[in-house]
């Protein structure tokens, strides 16, 4: 298992934020839904889910319920690079595994 390994959210989230990095996706631009990502990627939806979530925490997109996701104004403002981006994804996943560690510390302390 290579440590090097990119989870296919990460390559979601940075195949997206190049994107509109590149301005191939400018501001106010609804972004393909979650099922075609999905079909597209061959992934969950909730793999999906989850990089849009990145997207929306880096502030490069806003989601409407019901109406879809879209690139947000500032987006070009704040477009970061795939590395800071996979950190952050990093981060995010340390901070679950985290909470998840503590909880199974207590149910065998208990």
């Amino acid at each position: 298992m290579s440590s090097e390994a990119v989870q296919p959210y990460q390559r979601i989230t940075q195949d997206y934020a190049e994107k509109i990095r590149q301005g191939r996706l400018s501001a106010g631009t609804r972004l393909p839904g979650i099922r075609e990502i999905s079909e597209e990627y061959g992934v969950a939806a909730g793999t999906v889910q989850r990089a849009l979530t990145e997207l929306r925490n880096a502030g490069l997109i806003y989601s409407h319920q019901g109406r879809g996701s879209f690139v947000s104004e500032s987006a070009e403002k704040s477009v970061e690079d795939s590395s800071t981006l996979a950190i952050r994804a990093l981060e995010s996943r340390v901070t679950e595994l985290e909470a998840r560690l503590e909880r199974l510390e207590k149910g065998h302390d208990g």
